[in-house]
């Protein structure tokens, strides 16, 4: 079909328009436009809640010619509002593959386009910003500019949203340690990845996953080793409620990890403010400076907001939690990419160290973590 009379187009709020052809599901749908950087797992970028609410643009040119399948699913099924890639892939060739990416997309009901030039719509992010979207195909797109554009700034901002309650699962459930266990994480599910809960349960704890629901008295009376808070989409400035159930167990000595969101609701109870960036970090090459060894780290991220703290020095926390310092920063824009509290067991990193299907360079956390419950006195008598 000639692309002068196309089946898809991509509309962005500022008016700009992009056409192309109808990819999964035909339809139209709305969320905030983002680019993802990673050149391999776009299984796992479909399927991590944190990209609830956006439509994502991968900037990698040939998409889906892995095919998918069910050992790598990061969640229960495909969370993005909308996809967009410059050449789907006509053909799947892995030995791993058990469907096609372009099936899954479109029994989950997910409208995507493709055939567009992805490398000029990411030029375009990068110098205005992340922005509200609409991808309208088959009958959709041919609807007049007009209305085309009018639906695309009636859908919601990004900013002030709430998401948890989307991606959260709706009941506990628990992942066994793996060999001997040394003692149980009360996971705060605010949109949490399974290799993330896999990782936890290897270091030898129970892993019990938690809706988002949950409260701070459920989870004291829980009497867990620890609390991790998860990754997930959304403002933090929205999630005033998990940010006091954070506060109220920091308080009881519970020892706290958290990462992506969690390191944002980590800043937030510590008594720092968010803020969202211009376009995000999404991909799995961010590198990012260890402070504390000088080590770079390629990491896996996927976050539109982050903590306003300076990256030098040590801070007190305008909460009351003591003293605390940025650990990690990118080394892009210097965005804060990890938080250290001196004086309470608590750390976060604002990107994903499970790194699914990215590199493994963080992999240490979960060790860190493990190594930090151990040494806290909350895990004598915790483990039965």
């Amino acid at each position: 079909m000639s692309l002068t009379t196309p089946n898809a187009v991509l509309v962005l709020e500022d008016g700009s328009r992009y056409e192309g052809r109808a990819y999964g599901a035909e339809g139209a749908t709305f969320g905030e436009i983002v680019f993802a950087t990673g050149m391999s797992g776009y299984q796992e970028t479909l399927t991590d809640p944190s990209y609830a609410g956006q439509i994502v643009l991968m900037t990698a040119p040939h998409i889906g010619n892995t095919g998918m399948n069910d050992k790598d699913m990061e969640s229960r099924r495909i969370w993005v509002a909308g996809y967009a890639v410059r050449d789907a892939s006509r053909i799947v060739s892995n030995f791993r593959a058990e469907r096609s990416l372009d099936n899954d997309l479109e029994h989950e009901g997910i409208v995507g386009i493709q055939g567009i030039d992805t490398r000029a719509v990411t030029r375009h992010i990068r110098s205005k910003g992340a922005m509200r979207a609409g991808i309208f195909s088959g009958a959709a797109a041919a609807e007049s500019a007009d209305i085309q554009l009018a639906k695309v700034l009636e859908a919601d901002q990004m900013a002030g949203k709430n998401l948890s309650a989307q991606v959260s699962t709706q009941e506990e459930y628990v992942v066994p340690a793996v060999g001997e266990k040394i003692g149980s994480v009360a996971i705060l599910d605010l949109g949490v990845k399974t290799s993330t809960v896999n990782y936890i349960a290897e270091r030898g704890f129970d892993a019990h996953v938690l809706p988002q629901t949950v409260t701070a008295e459920q989870i004291l009376a829980m009497k867990p080793s620890a609390l991790f808070f998860s990754n997930g989409p959304g403002d933090p400035a929205a999630s005033d409620k998990h940010v006091e159930l954070l506060r109220t167990v920091l308080k009881a000595g519970i020892p706290f990890f958290g990462i992506c969101f969690g390191n944002q609701l980590l800043g937030r109870a510590l008594g720092f403010s968010t803020y969202k960036l211009p376009f995000g970090h999404r991909g799995i090459n961010q590198p990012v400076l260890d402070k504390a060894t000088g080590r770079v780290e390629i990491t896996s991220q996927n976050h539109g907001f982050a903590v306003d703290a300076p990256i030098e020095g040590v801070l007190d926390s305008p909460a009351g939690f003591g003293r605390v310092e940025v650990s990690h920063y990118s080394l892009n824009d210097q965005v804060v990419e990890g938080l250290r509290c001196l004086d309470i067991n608590a750390f976060s990193v604002q990107y994903h160290p499970e790194a699914a299907s990215g590199p493994h360079d963080s992999n240490y956390l979960f060790d860190r973590f493990r190594d930090m419950v151990l040494a806290s006195s909350t895990i004598s008598g915790a483990s039965n």
